[in-house]
């Protein structure tokens, strides 16, 4: 197995992505088969993700393994970019497609992100390969509307994440005199400003699309869920005054986040809480199979003991979920291969290997229970007893045009902090791309 090695792109030559910052050995199944084109025998599925780190590369190993056992004639080869959220990966993937260069298959979370592929043509319909694998029957009805585009199916999701969760550090909030999780982000707040004063980071966070990530839970915890789903649909209220009052809060929490945020990524931002370093972070649930796995990949920490975890503040009771999911490329240089690796990611077998080291609960409704940690038991009970809502910053409820946008007004905030304007530029935002 090798990792990629960049080459030029063009309509005439693939483009092909290497995994950056990251040693060879966390990466031992980036590529391995016919990579050379020296014609040993293995046809090579050429499969692109943003899963470089943390849980997210152990789980992805996990389920190659599967994969390659199942499939011995198939080699794997991961063209991964790192970046978390996808925040290099889409751009280059976009660019890609757009030249022709398709790879079998790519990740896209389920939702407005993926339907934008499909309204491109780059995805192939996977609707025969539903009928064939029966499974209709085992993917939740939540889930398949948000993979559907004209009565057609165009992904297979792989998992389910839930993005509004609050970790912490049992040490400082002790030593904070904090008990219990906050039930708001007033008490929230009152929390954070505890924690400032014993010297330590209340709120920690990384770079932008981190902070992204924070105003979502910011706008379901403030709105609740009538009033942040209103936001997605056309003619919802971005300019009213409840939205005002959630920037605010928005704005109030950044004033208790490490200064140093942008040049972190959402690993070191979460680490700062089992360090002992930072009381909180709001992050998705990738972050405890981060936590949980032993290295090089994880930290080897253990739940309740080095962490602890709650639903963001204002938000017990919602799961705000996003869903990987992997696609057939239009033009799939190794159509039968991709076909394979699809099977896998749906297959029940390969939804228990990567699920339980990626931190996420799998898409299938019939998984092992008995093989996820304490966290993940949980979430699964989380799942069937929650009202569902969608993330913004992984792909459910907006397009990637109207995620771009907001993403460009976040930029600027976080500059000027000028709250009025920022709600402007979203108010502009939603108006031009709200369906």
């Amino acid at each position: 197995m090798t990792t990629r090695i960049p080459r030029p792109s063009g309509p005439s030559r693939r483009t092909v992505l290497a995994v950056t910052g990251l040693s060879a050995a966390s990466w031992a199944l980036a590529a391995c088969g016919d990579d050379d084109g020296s014609g040993k025998g293995k046809t090579d599925v050429e499969v692109f993700s943003w899963w470089t780190g943390g849980g997210e590369a152990a789980g992805l190993k996990a389920m190659v393994a599967d994969f390659e056992k199942r499939n011995p004639d198939i080699g794997f080869k991961n063209e991964a970019v790192a970046g978390g959220a996808g925040t290099a990966a889409k751009p280059q993937l976009e660019a890609n497609l757009k030249a022709g260069n398709p790879p079998d298959s790519f990740q896209g979370h389920a939702g407005a992100e993926l339907l934008d592929y499909v309204k491109a043509g780059y995805v192939e319909d996977l609707t025969s390969l539903y009928d064939q694998q029966g499974w209709t029957k085992v993917f939740p009805a939540t889930l398949l509307p948000l993979i559907t585009q004209g009565g057609r199916i165009y992904s297979v999701p792989v998992n389910i994440h839930r993005a509004n969760m609050l970790w912490s550090s049992p040490e400082l909030l002790s030593a904070a005199g904090i008990t219990g999780a906050p039930r708001t982000w007033d008490e929230f707040l009152g929390f954070l400003d505890k924690v400032k004063g014993k010297g330590k980071i209340p709120l920690s966070l990384g770079e932008q699309w981190t902070a992204k990530h924070l105003l979502e839970t910011v706008l379901l915890g403030e709105l609740g869920r009538d009033g942040y789903e209103a936001l997605w649909k056309s003619g919802g209220d971005w300019g009213g005054t409840r939205v005002t009052g959630a920037l605010d809060t928005f704005g109030k929490a950044l004033g208790y986040t490490n200064s140093d945020a942008p040049s972190l990524t959402w690993q070191d931002a979460g680490k700062l809480v089992v360090d002992g370093k930072a009381a909180y972070n709001i992050m998705g649930d990738w972050t405890e199979g981060y936590y949980r796995t032993d290295p090089p990949d994880g930290l080897a920490k253990k739940p309740k003991t080095d962490y602890d975890w709650a639903a963001a503040p204002g938000t017990d009771g919602l799961y705000q979920f996003l869903s990987d999911s992997f696609t057939l490329c239009k033009k799939a240089p190794h159509r039968d291969a991709a076909i394979a690796w699809l099977k896998e990611c749906g297959s029940k077998a390969g939804q228990d290997a990567f699920n339980p080291k990626k931190g996420s609960i799998p898409a299938r409704s019939d998984a092992d229970a008995s093989l996820y940690d304490t966290y993940l038991q949980w979430a699964l009970g989380e799942w069937k007893k929650d009202r569902i809502v969608g993330s913004l910053t992984h792909g459910v409820v907006a397009s990637n045009a109207w995620n771009t946008a907001i993403d460009s007004a976040l930029g600027v905030y976080l500059k000027d902090k000028k709250v009025a304007r920022f709600q402007d530029t979203l108010a502009e935002a939603a108006g031009k791309y709200a369906a």
